[in-house]
């Protein structure tokens, strides 16, 4: 892009609202105003070429057409000259920026310049908000005064009103242009200095040096030590020379006092606020996970500040003492920073193992691996100190680059050695508890073996780089692996306390859910919900912010999607229409998807085992949601990997149409039972737990998935019916209408037995059951008088269709002991009889006598 910007575009566009102003007084410079308009809405490299003719074309035009702009321009001064001055300032700063790139820069200064384009990108959005605001109040007024009509000589105020509104029109939208002009010019510098940035980050991995097992590495540094040793000697002695010119003057009180307050802060106050956070946890707070998230995020705050506090406070004695000089400044800060780091890292290391109060440790770690790994914690707190504390050092007194690059080899060689002697303690320890171990963490255990792996193959790969010359590469491994681990820690203590606090203020059973409930009318499980999803977010947030944090301190971009960018730069690939294919294409797709399946696995397991259980859908509406959210997520992640790639929305839409004939002709049958499937899962006309019966066969629905749905008989064999059986055919679902089921207990008794006395018997044993509903109460019909016989019919109801087999069995066990004892005979419906005549003729049959069974019941005849 060209970064240069016309000096013409970097006068002062304030000049607009005083155009502006002056026009109201009558005393505008019309040339000038129209010229801005026309600047600003011209491309800066046409501006070059044609901005004086116009402008003088311009100024003849304005001076004959432009009679009045008071009243319009003057409500509207006040947000054009706040909006044009952010542009005015915008602009200046990426000239600057565009300027500083032009010279040798440092990190610091790179980060400098991007953040000052950041800024001037940030303003003029806002500023071109501002305007179109503005615009919109100006566009309103002009449709009110409507357009002209043909013929019609129009009023002078309002021809003058509608000239003015025109050109206020025309400069706010030459303004909004130049505003858009400069913040895209801001952002092309931005993604300048990344890609610098990148391409440097680039360079360091690959950068090579004798290798430090050969004499002619230490030979450059053996070269360079006099003069190292030199750089050493005086930095010290400007040092001595100050402090002992200080110190003759007087006592360093200053000094004194911040040492002091550094014994202080380090020790009794760091250990009088862990004493006091506790005690008053034990004492208030309830007993919950929330009370050992509070406990940690407590430990983790005070070990960080309070070292960190310590050494400003330390250093700032001295500086106020005046005992070091002025070149001991970045050596000071970097004492400040490496204390602030290893604080972090003995705080957050020591809340993880929690050796000395188990009680208190969130992680699920058993004492033994506390206690072998917190020595190891320290050494890593100490190497974190030493290799800050060394780069400071470094630069303060000047190094030269071969003492640089072994002291970088020599970090490598210890940080490598620490790893190496985690993975082997890590490794005994899991030896030791494999026998023991319970299937519940077996798939922890999984996880942890490939972490276990990687790490040995990232030290053998760095290990390996080291020895042949790659000193930063192996550095920058051993460093990443270190602050892997170590931002890994307090980003799970961050999760577990977010999850902690969420799902603990937001619960229907907490002071907060009990508020919502009564005084808002708020559903239980409302708050159950928002507790979850809340949850979800922060752990979300939470992720995405330590993924940047750690890309961050190595030189690479914040933005987790530069990785894959990088993968770009190793190969070329081939064009296939308007896609690339090449092989870092390829491993950044199955990279991403890979990533997205497992954001999808991450969000089911979620969903399924979290979120869902906390609403009030039964089983049947719960395996619906999450059906269709697995498969929409699984839908995503494929387009995201395909995104990856280039291929965009509208070419996968292509393909599914091409393919749409051969899915129609090929795969119908698949396509309809998907089709069916996601129809039984919207509608549910069949939900996981209904009793249906297809055909013949009758059982429990135990799975509804979007091609087949899978029924249990009685035999507790497993029926798999395709979905579209059950949308195309008759279906009888005993439990779509209700829960209830039905019994029918039909019989016949002589009609010289007491009818009345037979119903009470029929009902005191419907009573003595205790699986018949009393609501709705049983019944006992005198269905009809035939052959001399009262034929009785019978009905009941239990809680479910499945019982009422059972207890109709039970019921006719009762009713045949009770009428035997009272010497009541009992018949069955009325059996056929067929006459016959002399000579061989038979007489029609007398038809049956009508059952009228009902739909969920159990009869007998």
């Amino acid at each position: 892009m060209s970064r240069t910007i016309p000096a013409g575009l970097g006068s002062p566009v304030h000049t607009i609202s005083e155009q502006v102003a002056n026009a109201g007084r009558g005393s505008y410079d019309p040339a000038r105003l129209q010229l801005l308009a026309l600047s600003m809405s011209r491309p800066m490299l046409s501006l070059r070429l044609v901005i004086r003719p116009v402008a003088i074309l311009a100024a003849m035009l304005t001076m004959i057409a432009m009679p009045a702009l008071a009243a319009p321009v003057a409500a509207q001064g006040d947000p054009m000259t706040v909006a044009t001055a952010r542009i005015v300032q915008a602009e200046q700063d990426v000239r600057a920026v565009d300027q500083g790139l032009d010279a040798q820069l440092d990190d610091d200064a790179r980060q400098d310049l991007r953040d000052k384009a950041q800024g001037a990108q940030d303003a003029t959005t806002q500023a071109v908000n501002a305007l179109t605001e503005q615009l919109a109040l100006v566009n309103a007024r002009i449709t009110g005064l409507g357009a002209v009509t043909p013929g019609e000589v129009e009023a002078p105020e309002l021809r003058a009103q509608r000239k003015s509104l025109n050109a206020l029109r025309s400069t706010l939208d030459a303004a909004i242009k130049r505003g858009r002009l400069a913040g895209v010019e801001a952002g092309q510098l931005i993604d300048e200095i990344d890609r610098s940035k990148a391409e440097q980050f680039s360079q360091k991995l690959s950068s090579k040096v004798p290798s430090p097992l050969s004499p002619s590495f230490w030979k450059v540094v053996l070269d360079q030590t006099p003069r190292d040793l030199r750089r050493v000697a005086l930095f010290l002695q400007q040092g001595h020379e100050q402090i002992a010119r200080q110190w003759r003057g007087g006592i360093p009180w200053h000094a004194m006092l911040g040492f002091a307050l550094a014994v202080i802060l380090l020790g009794p106050v760091r250990l009088g606020a862990h004493r006091l956070a506790q005690r008053r946890l034990i004492a208030e707070a309830p007993p919950s996970r929330v009370r050992r998230s509070a406990n940690t995020f407590w430990r983790v705050a005070v070990g960080t500040l309070c070292p960190l506090m310590a050494a400003f406070v330390f250093v700032q004695g001295l500086r106020w003492s005046g005992l070091l000089p002025e070149r001991w400044t970045g050596l000071l800060d970097g004492f400040v920073f490496a204390s602030g780091v290893a604080g972090f890292t003995a705080a957050v290391t020591g809340a993880i193992l929690m050796r000395s109060q188990p009680s208190w440790r969130i992680a699920p770690i058993d004492d033994e691996t506390a206690n072998r790994l917190r020595p190891l914690s320290w050494l890593l707190t100490l190497m974190t100190f030493t290799t800050a504390m060394v780069a400071s050092f470094e630069g303060a007194i000047g190094s030269s680059r071969s003492a640089v690059i072994a002291t970088q080899a020599v970090e490598a060689l210890l940080h490598l050695m620490l790893i190496a002697a985690t993975l082997v303690v890590l490794g005994r320890l899991r030896a030791a508890r494999a026998e023991r171990e319970d299937s519940t963490s077996a798939g922890v255990s999984a996880g942890l073996s490939v972490v276990t792996l990687l790490a040995w193959i990232a030290v053998a790969v760095a290990g390996l780089a080291l020895a042949i010359g790659y000193i930063w590469f192996s550095w920058f491994v051993a460093v990443m692996i270190g602050w892997t681990v170590l931002l890994g820690s307090a980003l799970y203590l961050m999760l577990v306390a977010a999850d902690d606090i969420a799902t603990s203020v937001f619960v229907r059973d907490s002071k907060v859910g009990v508020t919502l409930t009564r005084a808002l009318g708020v559903r239980g499980s409302m708050v159950d919900q928002f507790g979850l999803a809340l949850s979800g977010i922060l752990r979300l947030v939470l992720v995405l912010v330590a993924l940047g944090v750690l890309l961050r301190p190595f030189g690479a971009s914040g933005d987790p999607g530069a990785i894959f960018d990088q993968l770009a730069l190793f190969t070329d690939g081939i064009k296939v229409g308007n896609v690339w294919i090449s092989p870092g294409a390829i491993l950044r797709g199955l990279a991403v998807l890979f990533i997205g399946l497992g954001l999808v696995r991450v969000f089911m397991r979620w969903l399924e085992h979290r979120y869902l259980p906390a609403t009030d859908l039964d089983g049947s509406g719960r395996n619906s949601v999450s059906l269709v959210a697995r498969y929409i997520g699984i839908a995503l992640a494929v387009i995201w990997a395909l995104a990856s790639l280039g291929i965009g929305v509208e070419r996968i839409a292509l393909l599914l149409s091409a393919l749409s004939v051969g899915i129609g002709f090929g795969l119908q049958a698949i396509t309809q039972n998907f089709v069916s499937g996601l129809i039984l899962l919207a509608e549910r006309p069949i939900k996981i737990g209904d009793l249906i019966r297809v055909g013949t066969d009758e059982g429990d629905v135990k799975r509804i998935s979007v091609r087949s749905t899978e029924i249990e008989l009685a035999d507790h064999s497993t029926l798999i019916v395709p979905n579209s059986e059950l949308i195309t055919k008759s279906v009888l679902n005993k439990t779509l209408a209700g829960p209830l089921g039905r019994i029918q207990i039909q019989f016949s008794v002589p009609i010289e037995e007491d009818a009345d006395a037979v119903r009470a018997i029929v009902l005191d044993c419907f009573a003595a059951e205790a699986a018949v509903l009393a609501d709705p109460a049983p019944k006992a019909f005198i269905d009809s008088i035939v052959d001399g016989r009262i034929h009785f019919n019978c009905f009941a109801h239990v809680d479910s269709p499945r019982a009422a087999y059972g207890t109709r069995s039970a019921v006719l066990f009762a009713l045949l002991a009770a009428l035997r004892a009272r010497g009541i005979e009992i018949g069955t419906l009325p059996q056929k009889m067929e006459l016959v005549r002399h000579g061989g003729t038979a007489a029609p049959p007398a038809p049956p006598t009508p059952s009228r069974p009902g739909p969920d019941e159990a009869k007998m005849n």
